[in-house]
């Protein structure tokens, strides 16, 4: 299942650490190499020899202690795993990992890890349920963090509530799951757009719209977590991006149509993410324009339909599309992806405030020629990646 994969553990100070013991077992048993990161909190639960006898590597446990003058630690460990599981993450971890703080051994690893990372909660229900614990759980999720979420069972308090650290086998399982897809795009070239373009009135002034570029980010995630050769064609660079995408900075929809084009011959999948503006200001000035009346006339004419202009040439690129709507979702998504000859299309409903632009969820319907084939839970923008990337991966 694991077979010669490179997993990083990292054990946090809770009593469900006993778990994380078995959890080794079934890792290295699985074919895995493991490399185990404690706390000093994890510490007073188990032994770093415990792990390293499982293991057969030794425990990193300090950030400061290189046993290697040639190397440093927590960078090589970092760069080392294929992925990273936290097992038992306590609250704290979770806090530290959302606001990107490093102070320890784990902290400072973690914050250095570029590839997958699943995390494993195990506290006390008042905890679990505390809304500050709740906004850390969204931002690692949005910084495309996996969580496998507690069980409800029997606490160390002494009562039945949510807040339990799920069974090893289940970490396995749910795993092999979530990442079942992983190679399923290897080899294959793929290009994501994301943001929403700028349109310029003059020198300091432009038309937009809300788009956060989450979704897209997401997506371009999600793909090469899946194997792919990754091109991110966006307008935003504040989100956080895997290293081995290539991303290419534009504003406007004509830049962002000259950019796709560029490489649009060579691609086998290509997601329209980017909520390209369908108007532009006919011209631009060149000069701030002064404000000289009650009125201003803005001129505007239509944007370049970017996936509309590629379906002219397209060969064999599996074409994704979004349909943001606010009414007539359905069927204002089935003419968008028959007029632009979509393979697929994703649509949602950007109405609701709760799955729209700059939200962290989204719910999402795939649609294809016979028409909605599925549709997501309202779940995390990065959930929603990973489904639309294993429904890609299915159709082609």
């Amino acid at each position: 299942m694991f077979n010669n994969k490179n997993i990083a553990l990292y054990v946090t100070g809770s009593i469900a650490v006993y778990k994380s013991l078995s959890l080794v077992r079934l890792l290295v048993k699985n074919g895995a190499n493991v490399r185990v990161v404690m706390t000093k909190e994890a510490q007073k639960f188990v032994t770093p020899l415990a792990f390293q006898t499982l293991t057969k590597n030794e425990v990193f446990t300090d950030t400061f202690d290189e046993k290697d003058v040639k190397e440093i630690t927590h960078i090589n460990i970092a760069m080392w795993a294929d992925f990273s599981i936290v097992a038992p993450a306590t609250a704290n971890i979770i806090a530290k990992m959302a606001n990107g703080i490093a102070d320890d051994a784990v902290s400072t690893t973690l914050l250095a890890t570029a590839s997958k990372k699943i995390v494993v909660p195990a506290m006390n229900n008042n905890m679990w349920d505390n809304p500050a614990t709740q906004r850390n759980i969204a931002q690692i999720e949005n910084d495309n963090v996996t969580v496998l979420n507690p069980d409800k069972g029997f606490l160390a308090e002494g009562y039945t509530a949510k807040g339990r650290m799920i069974e090893p086998e289940d970490i396995v399982e749910k795993i092999s799951e979530k990442f079942s897809f992983s190679d399923e795009l290897a080899g294959k070239n793929v290009l994501v757009t994301a943001g929403g373009t700028q349109e310029a009135i003059d020198p300091v002034r432009y038309i937009s719209n809300a788009s956060s570029g989450k979704m897209g980010y997401a997506v371009a995630n999600a793909a090469v977590s899946a194997g792919a050769n990754v091109i991110l064609v966006t307008t935003k660079d504040n989100l956080p991006l895997d290293s081995r995408i290539n991303r290419v900075m534009v504003k406007s929809s004509n830049e962002m149509q000259k950019a796709v084009e560029q490489y649009f011959d060579n691609l086998d999948v290509l997601v329209m993410a980017a909520a390209v503006s369908d108007y532009r200001p006919e011209k631009i000035a060149e000069q701030k324009i002064k404000k000289t009346g009650s009125y201003l006339d803005l001129h505007l004419v239509k944007t370049n339909d970017i996936l509309f202009e590629l379906s002219k040439h397209k060969k064999n690129q599996f074409m994704v599309g979004f349909a943001a709507e606010t009414q007539n979702l359905l069927e204002n998504a089935q003419n968008k992806l028959n007029k632009k000859k979509l393979d697929m299309l994703c649509a949602n409903d950007v109405s609701n405030k709760s799955i729209g632009f700059n939200s962290d969820n989204n719910q999402v319907s795939f649609i294809d020629k016979s028409g909605v084939f599925k549709k997501t839970d309202v779940e995390s923008k990065t959930s929603v990646a990973r489904e639309i990337i294993k429904a890609i991966s299915e159709k082609i």
